[in-house]
Parts: C-alpha cells; structure tokens; sequence
C-alpha cells in the first residue's frame, strides 16, 4: 500500500508574515488563489496570527472578508486553516469565554475548517475554551504543543550554583512531557495533534524521537511545524517524514527557507524517491510560485530576506548528478538517525539552491530571532548597547525564576524585557528585579497561565506583593467601548463580526472600522 503524506501550505499566513511583516494584500492573494484552488492541498494556513490585525492596521481591509473571499475563491477542494493563541485568540491578552464563542464561531462561519490552537506556556486550560467552541461550531481543532529547550546553564554557571548551595534544575522538556500534553489534548476533543516548533530550534534527532513517540501512542494524526531559522528545518522535516508524520507544514518556493518553513518543492523531490505519495498537482503549484515571485519584489520594502533563492521547477529542472545524490544520501542518514549527516546533506542542497543561511545566533542561543532582535532594540532604546552579552546571559536565570515559559510570543518578549531590566539593574548597582517590568510582574501572578515549574512563593511576594498565584479571571473584565462616529452618526462597530475586531484589536480596529464608515458615508453623499 502507498504511502501517504498530507500538506498545510502556510504560504498565505504564515510565510508571508515571517517573510514580509504580513503585508500581502488581498489583490496580491486573488492573483494566486485559481491556481490554490487546482493544487489538491490538504489544507491552507490563511488567517489568525498577525494577519486580523495588520489586514487593517496596514492595508485597510476587513480581515473578515479575507477569509469569505479565499473560501470563495478555493471552495471545498482544500480545507482553510487559522492560528489561534488559545484563550488570547489573535492578540496577546486572555479574553473571556463569550468572546473566544464569539471569534470561534464566526471563524468558522467565515469559513475557516481548521483553527490550530496553541498556548505559549503549553497550559491546555487556556485552550480548552477555543477547542470547545471551535468543535461546537463545525470546525477542526488542531491542538498544537509547543516545542521548549532547557536553559544550557555554563560552566560558570554550574560552579556558582554549587558554590552558593543553589542546585541547578532538572530537565522538564524531556520527551514525556509533550507525550503528556499531547495526550491530554487528545483527550479534550483535538481532531489532530501539532508538534509545533515556531522557533526553529528543534534538531533531527529530537524531531525522531517524538514523531515515533506521538505516533506509537496517538490515534489522532500528527501534524509537524518547523522552521528553518537555525538550520536545522529541512532535516527535521526530513526526519519527521521518515517516522511517519501524517502532515508538514511547508510553503511554496519563493516564500519558504530562513526564518520560514521548508520548501514544498523539496518536500515533493524527497516524496517522489521514497515513494511516498502528496496528491497535489505540481504544475499548479509552479503557477502559483510563478507570481508569488512577482508579489515577493512587490513587497521588497518589507522583505526580511536580501536574496531569493534560485528557481527551481521538480517536473522540469535536472538536478545535478552530485545534488541528486545529496537528495538519496539525506534520506539514508535520516533511516539511520545520522543526525550530523542529515544536517550536512540538507543543509548543502539548501546552499545550491541559495536558501538564507543559518541564523548561528539563534542556533547557539537557542532563543528566538524576535526575542534576540527585541534585546538589541531595547538596549538601543536605553543607550547601552554594550549590555548585549550581559542581558543574553541572564535569560536562562530570568526564566528559571519565571517558572521556565517556553520562549514563544508574547511569553518570549516578556523574558527578553526582563533580562534587559535585569541587566540594567547589575550596571546600576541595584538587586536584580530592583525595577520589574509589568509584563513580567502579570507572568509570575499567573495572568498568562501556569508555568512548567512552580513559581517560588518568595519570589512571587517579591515581584507582586502576593505570595499566592492568581490564574486568569474574566470576572472583571470590561468590553471595550463602541462610540458613536460623530461625524456620521453610528456606532464604531455595527455588527457582531465588527464588534468582536474592535474587542480585540481596539486601537487598529477603531481605526479602521472608523475610516471605512467615513468613507461610505461621503460615497453615498456623492451619488
């Protein structure tokens, strides 16, 4: 029996957010979707994330209409997909349970099948409201568990933590502890499992070990995400592949490599020599590609990329006989878990084809590129650049205290936040946390969830005045305010949909929504 293997193009969301700051517009994506609609794709990444909030912040479009549009466009043939932060939704703060029924259900009326649910601390109480919700109304809840290292604790580090009779931790995020979470989720309605690795961090062999783990103990199919940032994405896409993953995330040639997912390309040539078959038509992929090169130097202001990578069609282009044989040597090293072969042949056939290289910062590091950018900007900010060193230092120290977070938005920004403040203080003579930073003193009251490792009580009363946690409580929350636009004389948001973007997004969304009903108002006076 034939072999199988699913495809998520990410390319309308995802790719073109990590690629170009989510600044495709919907004229850009019509010109693509005839031809999405011809691929067979299992599924297409095309809304959640940043993309509600920049569809109006910067393109004045109703992120609502995106979704009806492409369903429009595509039909039935591929199932559309969302990201969803789970209890935070498409934001960064937690909503209460009547506005995640709100945005799951007209999500999902709108036209989205699958809404992938995650939680930057893996807490799966803050993503039970959207897999209720998402399942209530029709849709498929993808239940992602986020990818998280150990802190690497140095030499020094070692020797000062014995020295002041302080014992280092042991490692949480060993392979059982996403079994664990994966199961769980299993057990509360998910539709398919994600092992998602936002940062592109995790290896080929750990890529292995977990897609054989989740595959002997799941009857959900597994669905694996990763990013090619550290250089590490193709071979653990190759990896997963070779261990039986249901589905990979990938996007289309001119928007995949660096800091976004593997090539599809790629993902087909391995395919095609191990027998494993897509189901997708190729040719329409091509067109596709064909004019996402158009729009990708359409949008060269916001590219994060100074090079594309060279063309390359799998039905029409030969491959050299020496990266031909990179291809069959790749598959070789990843069947017997050679994990520095694998990464050496992946990583040469990303070279001829001049994908980015390797992010080497955030592959010794292990934090993610947004994170690092953040601390560099902020020191900036602070006239002490010098303190780079210093404040990439005590991350693994600030988030031990934080009760280890996995480094995934928004939790990333507030330990990197943390560790410049920190960094600050041991310059200015004063105790670390002398001047902690909001963010950081909501994470360890326990506004963001439950963390892998309790939070010492001591340390809590220090940085919040309480000793106890306080999970999030939706009891006080308010809606947000729906003005009249005076100048028209209607309210702000007319209707559920414009309610909900307004709930929120309420700086853009006001913005927006007011600026389209202005609009109107003087079209309709001049007819």
């Amino acid at each position: 029996m034939v072999r199988k293997l699913l495809i998520r193009d990410l390319t309308l969301r995802d790719g073109q957010q990590s690629a170009c700051a989510t600044r495709m517009s919907q004229k850009q994506i019509d010109r693509v979707l005839p031809f999405y609609k011809e691929v067979g794709f299992y599924a297409m990444e095309v809304w959640g994330g940043a993309v509600p909030d920049a569809a109006m912040r910067y393109l004045n479009e109703d992120p609502w209409e995106r979704v009806e549009k492409i369903k429009a466009a595509v039909g039935t043939t591929t199932k559309l997909a969302a990201l969803c932060r789970g209890r935070d939704l498409f934001g960064y703060n937690p909503y209460p349970d009547n506005v995640v029924k709100g945005v799951c259900r007209n999500t999902v009326e709108s036209g989205i099948d699958i809404m992938r649910i995650f939680d930057a601390m893996n807490d799966i109480d803050n993503m039970k409201p959207a897999i209720k919700y998402t399942d209530r109304y029709g849709g498929m809840a993808d239940c992602a568990v986020c990818y998280a290292i150990d802190p690497h604790h140095s030499a020094l580090e070692r020797i000062e933590a014995a020295f002041h009779g302080r014992s280092l931790h042991k490692p949480v995020f060993k392979n059982d502890y996403f079994l664990d979470k994966a199961q769980q989720l299993e057990n509360f309605r998910a539709d398919i499992i994600t092992l998602e690795d936002a940062n592109g961090l995790i290896t080929p062999a750990r890529t292995a070990e977990l897609i054989r783990l989740f595959k002997k103990n799941l009857k959900s199919p597994v669905d694996f995400h990763t990013r090619c940032t550290a250089g590490y994405g193709l071979a653990s896409m190759l990896a997963a592949i070779v261990n039986g993953v249901d589905i990979v995330d990938t996007n289309i040639w001119y928007f995949a490599g660096g800091c976004c997912a593997p090539a599809i390309e790629l993902v087909y040539v391995f395919c095609k020599k191990m027998g494993i078959e897509l189901e997708i038509d190729m040719e329409a992929v091509a067109r596709i590609n064909a004019e996402l090169l158009k729009i990708r130097k359409e949008l060269k202001a916001y590219d994060t990329s100074r090079e594309l990578p060279n063309p390359f069609n799998p039905l029409t282009d030969k491959l050299p006989t020496e990266i031909d044989r990179f291809f069959n040597d790749a598959i070789e090293a990843a069947r017997k878990d050679k994990e520095d072969d694998l990464i050496i042949f992946c990583r040469a056939i990303e070279e001829y084809f001049n994908f980015p290289e390797p992010n080497e910062m955030v592959q010794k590091s292990q934090i993610p590129a947004n994170m690092y950018n953040q601390i560099v900007a902020l020191l900036k900010q602070q006239d002490h650049p010098e303190l780079l060193e210093k404040a990439m230092s005590l991350i693994p120290r600030v988030r031990m205290d934080a009760g280890l977070p996995p480094l995934v938005t928004p939790v990333s920004q507030v330990i990197a936040s943390q560790a410049v403040s920190c960094a600050l203080d041991e310059l200015n003579g004063r105790p670390l946390y002398s001047k902690p930073v909001y963010p950081f003193i909501s994470l360890i009251r326990g506004d963001y969830g439950k963390t892998p490792l309790p939070v010492d009580p001591d340390f809590r009363q220090q940085i919040t005045g309480k000793r106890e946690e306080q999970l999030y409580d939706a009891s006080d929350y308010e809606m947000q305010e729906n003005p009249v636009i005076d100048e028209v004389g209607i309210l702000v948001a007319e209707n559920e949909k414009e309610m909900l973007l307004l709930e929120l997004f309420p700086m853009s969304a006001r913005h927006f929504l007011t600026k389209q009903k202005k609009e109107k108002f003087r079209n309709d006076l001049m007819v």
